[in-house]
């Protein structure tokens, strides 16, 4: 691994001389003269006195250096049946118009703007577009409920919105306006203006006054020029999942951002200009964010904004049909993705009807990957499948294979090695490393490198409280796991899904291992639930796949038997069950916490990035208690 190794040793070596050669990537208004600001621990800061635009980085630049005809972004709608091209000039150029309409709804350089919209080009044109200002944009997962969108537009404050008239499933549709027109009701605070792109699937009746048509507007407004910030200026505000109370708003600068998403495109997916990559992520997401919209452009290579799902839209051969049609060169989805498909095609019949020729390598990220899904996938393609691991908070891989600077080996479970910028370190409960091999708390020493979050938004303090006061001079993931002799990292899942059974800590990921092996397993989990005489004890759910020939009990059975082999009686698991499928965000996470709490016998509160609702609702009688799930056994690890 000389290649990364040494990339590896430089950072470790002079953090602020690698990235400000790495920040001679990016085009400057006013480039750094000064790397890092480390007057304020923990509040670090990159290139503080630089300055620069984001729209102009991803867009711009590439016109001015001959590059304008080159395709810039493909939209492809299974769900619509459309297609469209647009190459760096024509994405420039509309850009730039629709900041000259924000602007002239009172948008400025500072100012918030909420983007609530499905997969389709004026979402991320909206998205350059406040960049181009200067604005702050928020994107809100299309289709969220009212009353969840307005608790973003009370946190954010938004001077507009910019929406879309309704989103399309495989399925139905969904009617976005009345859900932002409600929840500005529900808001304290009110946007001034509403700019609103009609479907043709869907118009909505616009409010006088406040709400304006993206294509009368935007059409006939003047080109805007881009308007220079500060490298410390907030680039966007990025509402986690799964929040309760007041959300909590990631912020992410411009200058950080830049440098980090043109490092992390050339060396860890290998992709620079005239390549072509796929993450097919929603761009309410991070990765959405980082990969879908920024990276790729911020590259000079082709994105790919796809309005479609891994299957049904219209088979699990989706995914290919895309690679060939545009000539993917790295795909990035999430693990999830790729067990849907392996559910309805375990075969991988589909994958021989297309052309993948042009795909170098799959990155996978969002979920755990578990090394059955590993396996299948690597089978199915023959190529690198590279597991990257990293968070909303991070915005970039704190752990992957840098495929752009060498091909190091890969392990099945791991998510490789970590990469420059993220010195990470496995710490017990006192804060005390603990050996190879051990697991423990993933965190990360500070200071966090370009592109990961300086703070949260207007909240410092409980920017400090979630992640910086457990140990001291660390970043808590919240991740448990382990680095190998190797330093290769392996990721076991959040630390609050350890089931700690008879006073043996288990992890959930590594019993999760065991059942995704099974080949008759599309995906599972396991979730500890209390248990009077144990503590806790583990329950596994799990998907057949399509055309398995195994009776449930049988398979539950034989489940059973091989968690005791592989991981010994003291895993305890007794009880598996089949589901017809698990309850996950719209983003692929599995929502153990909220089966778990279930099995407790309490009543969870449901994230409002919850897929469908009916997924957990036909899974309840299955987890609540109905019979002791304790065999009253030994508390011994022979039980």
């Amino acid at each position: 691994m000389d290649a990364y190794q040494r990339a590896y040793e430089d950072w470790l070596t002079d953090p602020e001389a690698f990235w400000g050669a790495a920040a001679r990537s990016v085009t400057w208004t006013r480039p750094p003269r000064r790397i890092l600001d480390r007057d304020r621990p923990p509040f670090y800061r990159w290139f503080p006195d630089a300055e620069l635009n984001t729209s102009v980085n991803a867009l711009d630049r590439h016109v001015e250096a001959g590059r304008g005809e080159q395709t810039a972004l493909v939209y492809d709608s299974p769900v619509t049946g459309t297609a469209r091209r647009y190459t760096f000039t024509q994405l420039t150029e509309e850009v730039a118009r629709a900041a000259s309409a924000l602007a002239s709804l009172g948008v400025g350089r500072g100012d918030r703007v909420i983007v609530y919209m499905p997969m389709i080009p004026e979402a991320v044109v909206a998205m350059l577009a406040c960049a181009r200002l200067g604005a702050v944009h928020s994107v809100v997962f299309g289709g969220f409920a009212a009353p969840e969108l307005a608790a973003r537009i009370d946190d954010a404050r938004p001077k507009a919105v910019v929406a879309a008239s309704c989103g399309i499933e495989p399925t139905r549709l969904v009617p976005y306006k009345p859900m932002l027109d409600e929840a500005i009701d529900l808001a304290t605070h009110k946007p001034v203006a509403c700019l609103v792109v009609q479907r043709e699937q869907q118009r909505c009746v616009l409010v006088a006054g406040r709400d304006h048509d993206w294509e009368h507007l935007v059409t006939a407004a003047p080109p805007h020029p881009p308007v220079p910030v500060a490298a410390t200026d907030p680039l966007y505000i990025l509402y986690t999942s799964g929040t309760t109370g007041r959300p909590k708003g990631i912020v992410r600068d411009n200058g950080g951002h830049a440098v980090a998403m043109a490092w992390s495109m050339r060396n860890v997916y290998g992709i620079g200009p005239g390549d072509v990559m796929w993450a097919a992520s929603d761009i309410g997401w991070a990765v959405g964010h980082s990969y879908t919209v920024y990276a790729p452009l911020l590259a000079g290579a082709t994105t790919i904004l796809y309005e479609g799902k891994p299957v049904g839209t219209p088979d699990a051969g989706a995914f290919w049909r895309v690679i060939a049609d545009h000539g993917v060169n790295v795909l990035f989805t999430a693990p999830t993705a790729i067990r849907a498909i392996k559910k309805e095609d375990p075969g991988a019949e589909l994958v021989g009807r297309y052309d993948l020729s042009s795909l170098r390598a799959l990155f996978l990220a969002g979920e755990r990957l578990d090394p059955a899904t590993f396996d299948w996938a690597t089978d199915a393609l023959g190529l690198p499948v590279i597991d990257n691991w990293w968070q909303t908070e991070t915005g970039w891989p704190v752990a992957s294979s840098p495929f752009g600077l060498e091909r190091i080996p890969l392990k099945a479970g791991s998510a490789s090695v970590p990469m420059p910028g993220y010195d990470i370190r496995v710490l017990d409960a006192e804060g005390a490393e603990v050996p190879r091999g051990t697991e423990g708390a993933l965190c990360l020493r500070l200071p966090l490198p370009p592109g990961a979050l300086p703070t949260l938004w207007e909240d410092d303090d409980r920017y400090v409280a979630s992640y910086l006061s457990a140990f001291d001079g660390y970043y808590l993931t919240g991740d448990g796991g382990f680095l190998d002799e190797d330093r290769y990292v392996f990721v076991l899942g959040r630390t609050d899904d350890v089931i700690n059974v008879a006073g043996h800590r288990l992890s959930a990921g590594s019993m999760e291992a065991v059942l995704a092996a099974h080949p008759a397993v599309a995906e599972c989990a396991v979730v500890g639930v209390a248990d009077p005489f144990k503590g806790q004890v583990p329950r596994g759910l799990v998907v057949i796949k399509s055309g398995a020939e195994i009776a449930p009990q049988a398979l539950e059975a034989d489940l059973v038997a091989r968690v005791r082999a592989e991981i010994g009686p003291v895993a305890s698991l007794r009880r598996v069950d089949v589901v017809a499928a698990l309850p996950k965000t719209r983003s692929g996470k599995i929502l153990r916490r909220v089966m778990r709490e279930l099995a407790d016998g309490r009543s969870p509160a449901i994230p409002s990035t919850i897929e469908d609702a009916s997924v957990l609702e036909a899974i309840r009688p299955v987890l609540v208690p109905d019979s002791p799930v304790s065999d009253r056994g030994p508390l011994s690890p022979g039980g």
